[in-house]
């Protein structure tokens, strides 16, 4: 045992250098006081000696992360993870632990990103709340199994698709939403009958300790373990075999995930983020689209992976859309944000430079203030910003707000086609051809008009990026969806072997043409349906409608 901590020889030391050729230890874990009574021990070789020859004939011991991903598929090979009782058990007391654990979570991200008791539940406890409630009624629809359409081939055959779990799940968080981007996954790996492993991002230092010490005290801690760290951890959970990965984070390490998880052939979903436009039209409600746009830049203080990234507009607006903006900064936090309750702060001071070297080489409209010392940037705007400026070659995910003036759709369609894909797109206008055609013309993982950011609360929507943003999605059912596997099932009778008499050779002319009529040109049986069942019904009216007439529907 790599944990002996004294050694009592089985055999002398003559022995086994006879037999092997060297001092090689065949032992027993005894106890470290009990080394003065192995007399064959001290007459062959000194303590220190046998302690180095135990640990080098010992197993090498697991790491910390290894343990925790062999305890979880142990966990899951037992199957108690599957039972639809099992998984709604598991649900409800997450939502128990949300609920019980509020003033906790609410201090952690306090401490962590200055974020009000109020915002963390409005932005991140109150929809997971809500998702949990979603997928425990819908659960049982979700995990039967769901019918296939037949062919004249199938006819009488049994075809359906049955969801079952992957397996065990790696959940890698992010830091600027948590408890969200942590948990809506693990609520899927829940729903799914997955074992699932959360890695809560180190950088909330202060949330990640909640959710290590307390997350374990509502869920099974075999099957759903919280392992905390940095880097180095990280890379050895990545060591690790998964029957899944997700990731919220950035595309550098989004590569580095998706490279480690190839070794062992395991799907990835990556959401990850990008330079997500918004497009404000010159005939809109520019108020109102002003209004909303700000809100969606600030909240988290801009560290929001949705947020809009830049705004494009015709010049001729460009002005009225920077007074527009600065009036509702100042009524959304008042004239000194940096005082303001809910008005967050950068992570961290890495963070903070590098969001602040960003404006360099741009002009400020609005804001612009900073302190390092709290790592607060104030709400700022920049005007007039080039496509080369150095706040549009990386995702700013802070509170900095550039306008790129624009010709118009057609300048700001090929703005972004420039660019890799976003994982949203936004775009202000009551124009619905405006709109129709930018949708046509671009492509992102999600479009929003005339809001921003509230499509990631709607369940019956997918999220995830395409391309550079991310791959794959959750949500809902299609997080139970991703973190299942969706197999397909045939049963056949053992009979009817006339039809199957065209497959089997000699190959002739004439088996190709009846194989060609079922398989080519057979009617469409769900079409058939529909007509049978049309048809039915009218003969039903009609027979109801002539007894009506003759006065003998109601006798």
């Amino acid at each position: 045992s790599g944990a002996c901590r004294s050694i009592h020889c089985v055999e002398s030391s003559q022995t086994l250098s006879r037999r092997y050729g060297a001092f090689l230890c065949i032992c027993y874990v005894i106890n470290v006081q009990n080394y003065a009574s192995c007399k064959i021990g001290r007459q062959a070789l000194t303590e220190a000696e046998l302690r180095a020859l135990c640990h080098a004939c010992s197993p090498p011991r697991m790491s910390r992360e290894q343990l925790a991903v062999e305890r979880a598929r142990r966990a899951f090979s037992t199957g108690r993870s599957k039972p639809l009782a099992y998984r709604i058990r598991q649900l409800n007391n997450l939502r128990r632990f949300l609920v019980e654990r509020q003033s906790e979570i609410a201090e952690a991200a306090k401490k962590d990103l200055n974020r009000s008791e109020v915002g963390i539940q409005l932005f991140e406890t109150l929809g997971l709340e809500s998702e949990i409630q979603l997928v425990i009624k819908n659960l049982k629809k979700w995990a039967a199994p769901r019918a296939v359409e037949k062919n004249l081939v199938t006819l009488s055959d049994t075809l359906y698709i049955q969801p079952e779990p992957l397996g065990v799940v790696l959940v890698i968080g992010a830091w600027n939403y948590p408890w969200a981007v942590t948990l809506f996954p693990l609520i899927g790996a829940i729903a799914a009958g997955n074992a699932a492993v959360v890695k809560p991002s180190e950088v909330c230092v202060h949330t990640s300790k909640v959710m290590e010490e307390l997350l374990n005290a509502y869920l099974d801690k075999e099957l759903y373990p919280v392992v905390t760290g940095g880097v180095q951890e990280t890379q050895e959970l990545l060591k690790q075999r998964f029957d899944h990965i997700v990731y919220t984070g950035n595309s550098m390490v989004g590569r580095i995930v998706m490279e480690a998880a190839a070794k062992h052939l395991t799907p990835v979903t990556l959401e990850l983020g990008g330079k997500s436009p918004c497009y404000i039209d010159k005939d809109c409600d520019i108020p109102l689209a002003c209004r909303r746009v700000t809100w969606g830049k600030f909240t988290n203080c801009g560290q929001t992976c949705i947020a809009p990234d830049y705004v494009l507009c015709e010049a001729s607006i460009q002005d009225r859309v920077i007074d527009e903006m600065k009036k509702c900064i100042k009524e959304f936090y008042t004239d000194d944000p940096k005082s303001f309750l809910d008005y967050g702060r950068i992570i961290n001071e890495r963070h903070f430079r590098r969001i602040l070297a960003m404006t360099e080489d741009s002009t400020v409209a609005v804001g612009g203030e900073s302190d390092h010392t709290e790592c607060y940037i104030a709400p700022t705007i920049l005007r007039d910003v080039k496509a080369g400026s150095k706040v549009m070659q990386e995702e700013i995910f802070g509170p900095l707000l550039p306008i790129v003036p624009v010709s118009g759709l057609e300048g700001a369609i090929d703005f972004i086609n420039q660019g890799e894909k976003s994982l949203v797109i936004y775009v202000f206008s009551t124009d619905k051809k405006l709109i129709n055609r930018l949708i046509e013309e671009t492509s992102s993982g999600a479009v929003l008009a005339n809001d921003c950011l509230v499509h990631y609360s709607v369940s019956s929507l997918p999220f995830g990026g395409v391309g550079n943003s991310g791959m794959g999605c959750y949500h809902g059912k299609f997080s139970f969806d991703q973190l299942s596997h969706l197999r397909s099932c045939m049963v056949r009778p053992l009979k009817n072997e006339g039809m199957n008499s065209m497959r089997y050779p000699p190959h002739t002319p004439g088996k190709l043409g009846w194989a060609r009529f079922f398989l080519v040109q057979a009617p469409d049986l769900a079409l058939m349906g529909r007509v049978g069942a049309l048809a039915v019904l009218v003969a039903v009216a009609g027979i109801l409608i002539n007894q009506a007439v003759s006065g003998r529907l109601f006798l």
